[in-house]
This record gives C-alpha cells, structure tokens and sequence, in this order.
C-alpha cells in the first residue's frame, strides 16, 4: 500500500539519508585540487557493488547539467546525458544547503514507481562546487535496505494478521451487543405504558459499551492494520481514547442511577455501594480531565517547535 510505505520512508527517512551520504562520502573525492570525472565514476562504480537494486547513478556539473549517461541495470534507464536537471529539488538542495540530501518520494521518470534520490555536492580544495553525484532508489528498494531483516517483515505480517483477526473479534462483539441492546429496547413492546424503564437503562447500557468497542476496533485496524502514522494520527488516539472512557463513564453512571433507584425502594441498606460506584465515576470523571489537560498542555508545546 503506497499510503503505508510514504508512512514509513517517513520513520526511517534520516536513517536512509545517512546511509546513502554514507556511501557517496566513502567512494567520492571531495576537497581534492581539482576532483575528475573519471575519478567520480570509478566511486560510482564502487556503490553499485554496494547497491544492487538500484534506478539509476549519474553525475551533474555546477549548472545542473547532466554530464555521464545513466549508469543503471534498468533496460529502459540509460541515457539521461545532456539533461538540464537544475530545476530538480535534490539538484538546488544539495547546492543550497552545501551537503548530502534526500527527497521526498516522487514519481520516477524511468519505472514511474515512486522514488527517492539522494544527491551530494562535490567541491575542489578551493570549495568551488564542481559536480554533484545522484542515486535514484525506488521506495519500496529504500524501505528493504534500510529496515532490519526479513524477519523483521514477517513479523511485521504476522503482527498485522493477529490484530485483523482481533478487530474481526471485537467487531463481533460489538455487533452482538448492538443486537442485544436493540431486541433489549424493544423487548417490553412499542406501547409507551408498558415500556420497562428498567429495561431501557439496560439497553442505553449494551449500546454504549457496543459503541465503544466499535470505535477501539476502528482505531485498532486503522493504526496496526492499515498502517496509518501515529504520529500524524494522534489526534484522532486521543479522540479515541475519549470516546471510550466517555462511553465506559456513560455506562457505569446509569448503571450506579439503577442502583440507586432500585436500592432506595427494595434495600435501603445497600444504597452505600451505589454510592461507591458513584464515587468510582466521579474519580475516572477527574482522571479523565487530568487526561484532556495533559493532552492540551503536550499540544501546546509541540506547537512551539
């Protein structure tokens, strides 16, 4: 899914540009009186034995200009010589910030899967820029080189499977509960007089905790199956979060009003533990304010950045 592999190029994208500006600063010249373009090539040659699946390396000169046809195993990447490339971001980056860059993911010209390039500027002794050397890596060779191992992946698709099957679990349990709750409701017959109110608070109850199972499900399969970042995402956690303490707060308050109403006519005796129920919503009421307060003060200060 190309959502999920922006998403994470994103986690791993400084490890990606360390390793690639590791790469050109080990087999580049850089410094020397006057680097030559045979002695830039022959570095190049070098990260293709380090490289295997790569797009395409070539070289541009202080203007942009593409000076050396692609070196690429893509039949359809060769060429490329002549090419003004002084429009493209990793050509002003690289000469801008004086350093080794990376892109964000864009279409490639030559495969037209999304790409990432990593561009580096080579100077003389005098610090005159002469060339800058490029890599072209599709996304989905970046997120291999750079993720752990094999194993890593298929755990990744194993963890991915078990909380499909969690979700499908849960949202079963929603569903059965809305059922409930509904049969519940209408349980005492349409007719207003002889409607349980009992029988209502029940059902307001089932329903509520069905709603709240639903929205931890859909927060569940968004985040850990579809893969969405939590990072950009937390907003929404939070309002998850939210909403499920509310509904669980919702349903233990009516419950402690059924006691409370069925204890004062039948035992007055045992009117304490509704109250201890109410003492219990109080305080979720108060941590859950503490939450929204922490919340809000974490906001403000990622704001400032």
């Amino acid at each position: 899914m190309v959502i999920r592999e922006i998403q994470q190029f994103a986690e791993i994208r400084y490890r990606a540009r360390a390793y690639l500006c590791y790469l050109f600063g080990r087999n580049l010249p850089n410094g020397l009186p006057e680097p030559s373009l045979e002695t830039i090539s022959l570095g190049l040659d070098k990260i293709t034995n380090e490289i295997s699946n790569f797009e395409a390396l070539y070289v541009l000169d202080h203007k942009g200009e593409q000076i050396i046809d692609n070196i690429t195993t893509n039949s359809g990447g060769g060429g490329g010589k002549g090419t003004n490339r002084s429009n493209k971001a990793y050509y002003y980056r690289a000469v801008r910030e004086g350093r080794c860059v990376l892109t964000d993911p864009y279409p490639s010209s030559i495969t037209n899967d999304l790409t990432v390039t990593a561009a580096t500027p080579i100077y003389n002794e005098k610090y005159e820029l002469k060339y800058v050397a490029c890599i072209d890596v599709s996304l989905v060779e970046i997120l291999k080189m750079v993720h752990p191992s094999p194993l890593y992946s298929l755990f990744g698709i194993a963890t991915k499977i078990v909380y499909s099957a969690f979700s499908f679990a849960l949202f079963l349990v929603a569903m059965f509960l809305f059922i409930q709750g509904v049969e519940s409701f209408f349980h005492s017959g349409f007719s207003l007089s002889k409607m349980d109110i009992k029988e209502m608070f029940e059902s307001t109850i089932i329903l509520t905790l069905a709603l709240a199972i639903f929205d931890l499900v859909k927060t569940i399969f968004e985040e850990e199956v579809l893969g969405r970042s939590h990072k950009e995402n937390a907003g929404g956690i939070h309002k998850t979060m939210v909403r499920f303490l509310g509904s669980i707060i919702i349903a233990l308050a009516i419950e402690a009003l059924m006691l409370v109403f069925k204890f004062a006519i039948i035992g007055p005796e045992n009117i304490l533990y509704a109250v201890y129920l109410l003492v219990g919503v109080t305080l979720l009421l108060i941590g859950l304010s503490i939450y929204l307060r922490a919340v809000k003060l974490k906001g403000n200060d990622d704001s400032d950045y």
